[in-house]
């Protein structure tokens, strides 16, 4: 099962590496790969540091980032703009702990980055802890991240958050 996974992380990075499926903007409207693939080394850097102030400094006005849609996961899906980002972060930080986030690979083609990593998580509300391997793929456009979708096994991550109903007695 976690080598399907990696295959299909791996998979996607190709697909996006490729251009397949993507939107592309004409060929000025970007960096150089190696500028993109440095902005989006700085958002992870902000993002281990805690300092989502910069980090959010790095994304556009606009901003599309997406999670899958994951049930129990109060975080999940899409959001857009700067506002709902910062408020992304904060529940994120309300609702887990990192126990280890590691970029371990980038790809960069065009003006798409995408980051291969391993992370885990500690769950607050529920104790249980989730991880696996990602594939983020960001767009980067003149000096700042456009877009984001990541790509995870949100079957873990659904059940790491999910309460059973023992959890819930215990909480009254």
């Amino acid at each position: 099962m976690k080598e399907a996974h990696t295959q299909s992380v791996r998979e996607v990075a190709r697909r996006s590496e490729l251009g397949f499926g993507y939107d592309t903007i004409e060929k000025g409207a970007h960096m150089s790969e190696r500028g993109n693939t440095n902005i989006v080394e700085n958002v992870y850097e902000n993002f281990r540091g805690g300092d989502i102030k910069s980090l959010l400094n790095l994304l556009s006005d606009d901003i599309e980032w997406q999670l899958p849609e994951i049930e129990n996961v109060p975080f999940a899906g899409k959001r857009r703009g700067r506002e709902q980002m910062g408020q992304f972060f904060a529940s994120l930080v309300d609702t887990q702990e990192v126990q280890h986030f590691e970029p371990r690979e980038f790809i960069a083609h065009g003006d798409k980055v995408v980051a291969l990593g391993h992370y885990a998580w500690h769950v607050k509300s529920t104790g249980r802890e989730f991880g696996g391997d990602f594939a983020h793929v960001f767009t980067v456009c003149n000096g700042k991240v456009i877009r984001f979708h990541e790509y995870m096994d949100t079957a873990a991550a659904s059940a790491a958050h999910r309460r059973d109903k023992y959890d819930e007695a215990d909480a009254l």
